[in-house]
């Protein structure tokens, strides 16, 4: 293991080597390595970049929530990164997805629903249940769970639970638009959403909602073979390793489910954990088996090469089960 994390520091770019000191190695965010190593990330072309694109927030409008290239799926990788609200260029788009806070709660974005699927055709600051929650992600892991605005959105994204987890719902002003799927059933990539930012308050760790949302998510894989909900399968395309999580597969669900400490030693889940680590390779790396385009460049968007950062992700979900910081130290 000592080697694995030795590639990840010597080979992985700067995002890389701050997680895997904060997240592996229990490093504080004071040590002077850390720091180093977090401006050399901060000032990475790459970075500055998404930093650059995130601020023309919300760029064009969403017309379908698998789109990679969409610039909620740029904020919320640099959410992954460790980016901060007061890291230079960020402060204006925060301050804009905050301003733009739906009556009830919901972080709006620009959405444009065809009149085919009932809505308008036209683009309209809006909210749906697939990208409401990935905005609350990001402001969340951004380190500003305390704004008021912010505390509303948690509150309204737990009032949408229901008894078989979070559904397909929307802002009133988009009508009779839906998913693709039955009424009453749960959308599975909405409950990855929602839990992934619920994840981030600690009240919410262990909770009646987070439970509910994780129930779904662990029934759909145990059931996997009975039918697809809203379209989504679990078959092969589910289990490649996929980086940035934009959509419904299995590092996404597994990094999603990983943060809660009532789900880490279920059954399902540990089935979910072993298809995971069964593609490592020789040396213990990780590569991924599919790719956006739109990310085309990326060490993780290379399905040639192991890829650090998809490595340090299977070994984050790892220690979050298996107390790999202990391992990880005990070989040093």
């Amino acid at each position: 293991m000592q080697d694995i994390i030795k590639w990840l520091m010597e080979q992985g770019e700067p995002w890389v080597r701050y997680r895997t000191m904060l997240d592996l190695l229990g490093l504080p965010e004071t040590e002077p390595e850390v720091i180093k190593t977090r401006d050399m990330m901060l000032s990475h072309p790459k970075v500055q970049q998404l930093v650059a694109d995130v601020t023309d927030w919300p760029g064009p409008a969403i017309k379908r929530h698998n789109d990679a290239s969409h610039l909620i799926y740029k904020l919320s990788t640099l959410a992954d990164f460790g980016i901060q609200r007061n890291d230079p260029g960020m402060a204006s788009v925060i301050e804009t997805v905050l301003n733009n806070q739906s009556p009830i709660g919901a972080f709006k974005s620009l959405v444009n629903v065809p009149k085919a699927f009932g809505g308008t055709g036209e683009d309209q600051w809006t909210w749906i249940a697939c990208d409401a929650p990935t905005l609350l992600y990001a402001l969340l892991a951004m380190g500003i769970g305390h704004e008021p605005r912010v505390k509303r959105a948690v509150d309204h994204q737990v009032s949408l639970i229901k008894d078989n987890g979070w559904r397909c719902v929307c802002a009133q002003e988009l009508g009779k638009f839906r998913g693709p799927g039955r009424k009453a059933d749960p959308c599975p990539i909405a409950n990855v959403y929602a839990l992934k930012a619920l994840a981030m308050v600690p009240d919410f760790q262990d909770s009646s909602a987070t439970r509910t949302g994780t129930e779904m998510l662990l029934h759909h894989w145990k059931h996997q073979h009975d039918r697809k909900i809203y379209m989504f399968g679990i078959g092969s395309d589910f289990r490649k390793l996929k980086y940035p999580f934009v959509w419904y597969d299995i590092l996404h669900v597994m990094d999603v489910l990983s943060r809660f400490q009532f789900a880490i030693t279920d059954s399902r889940l540990l089935e979910m954990v072993e298809v995971i680590t069964s593609q490592a390779d020789e040396n213990g790396h990780y590569r991924a088996s599919s790719m956006y385009r739109a990310w085309k460049g990326w060490e993780f968007a290379d399905k040639k090469s192991p890829s650090p950062w998809i490595t340090f992700l299977v070994l984050r979900i790892r220690k979050r089960l298996m107390g790999l910081s202990k391992q990880i130290m005990s070989t040093n």
